[in-house]
Formats: C-alpha cells, sequence, structure tokens
C-alpha cells in the first residue's frame, strides 16, 4: 500500500486483509501464551506470523501484537521489548540494530477524518526505521514516517513526521530536540 492509494472497505483486497488480520491475531494469541522458555516454540510461530523465519540475532520479547505480519520487515539484530504492537499493513521496515522499548506501537493505516468516510476507506503509508534507532517505551510511530540512522525516539514521543539522522525527538508531538 502506498502513501497516495486508499483502501475500499468493500473491496476484494480489504476481505484478503481482514482474513490475514484475523489468522495474525490467532497465531500472536498463540505466541502469547507460550512459556517464556519455549525459545523453539516463539521461533516457529514468529516464522509463520512473518511468513519467513527471524533473521539472525533478532530478539522479540512476548507479548508482541501484529495485525498482519507479512509485512514487518526485520533486518539483522533488531531488539523488540515486551508489549510492542505493530499495524504493519502498508509495511515497516526495522533497520540493522534497531532497540525497540516496550509497549511501543507502529501504525501504518488509519481512517480519514471526514465522518462519512471514515467507514469507507483505510488510508496509511509504510514506516522506515533506518539503522541504528532507538526507540523509548511507549512512542508512537504513526503512518509515512521514515526515521533516520542513529536517532532516538523517546520514551512517549507521538512521532508524526520524519526524523532526521542523528536527531533526538522527544514529546506528544515529536519534534527535533537536538542533532548530532
Amino acid at each position: 500500500m502506498r502513501d497516495d492509494r486508499l483502501l475500499r472497505i468493500r473491496s476484494a483486497e480489504f476481505r484478503a486483509m481482514s482474513g490475514r488480520v484475523l489468522r495474525a491475531t490467532e497465531l500472536t494469541s498463540r505466541l502469547n501464551a507460550l512459556p517464556f522458555e519455549d525459545e523453539a516454540g516463539k521461533a516457529d510461530l514468529l516464522a509463520e506470523i512473518l511468513g519467513r523465519p527471524l533473521p539472525g540475532g533478532v530478539t522479540i520479547h512476548p507479548p508482541f501484537f501484529t495485525d498482519h505480519g507479512l509485512r514487518l520487515d526485520l533486518a539483522d539484530r533488531v531488539f523488540i521489548n515486551q508489549n510492542c504492537t505493530f499495524l504493519d499493513y502498508a509495511g515497516i521496515r526495522l533497520g540493522e540494530r534497531v532497540m525497540i522499548g516496550p509497549k511501543a506501537t507502529f501504525i501504518t493505516v488509519g481512517h480519514p477524518v471526514d465522518p462519512e468516510e471514515r467507514r469507507e476507506w483505510l488510508s496509511g503509508g509504510p514506516i522506515d526505521v533506518a539503522e541504528n534507532v532507538w526507540i523509548g517505551a511507549g512512542a508512537t510511530i504513526l503512518p509515512g514516517v521514515t526515521i533516520g540512522r542513529d536517532a532516538v525516539v523517546a520514551a512517549g514521543a507521538v512521532v508524526a513526521d520524519d526524523v532526521p539522522p542523528a536527531s533526538l525527538v522527544t514529546g506528544a508531538k515529536a519534534a527535533v530536540r537536538r542533532q548530532w
């Protein structure tokens, strides 16, 4: 799904997406019920959720939530702490050595603001997180955002705009506070 394309809710594409959401929800429910030490069981379920085995050195601590899974692209040595949510229908890419704190949320789709269209369409855009980024606990990353290499998103920040490389963003409406 591209930034400029809207998805009609009653379309065949939407029905296929809905079926995948139900399947991803069932798989993540099973993943989140496993004993923490069941590494083989977690790896098998994550491979099924993502449609491929985890890359080397990727760590995901359940509970873990995704609405699609097949459009979540994880590079080597990504760390995802517990209770994170990835609504990845429009695509989420996490570069090498990205660290994500607990309760972070990545959202790639939304609804129009107009009440007449709200239940008719989905809009959105992919999220791209470059290498060596740290996303703090409880941060929210919104559709279409790109986060540059070595950036830090502070705990609780809401990121609605692109983040330049080597920057710290903070706040309820994330804003650049410092660059290096």
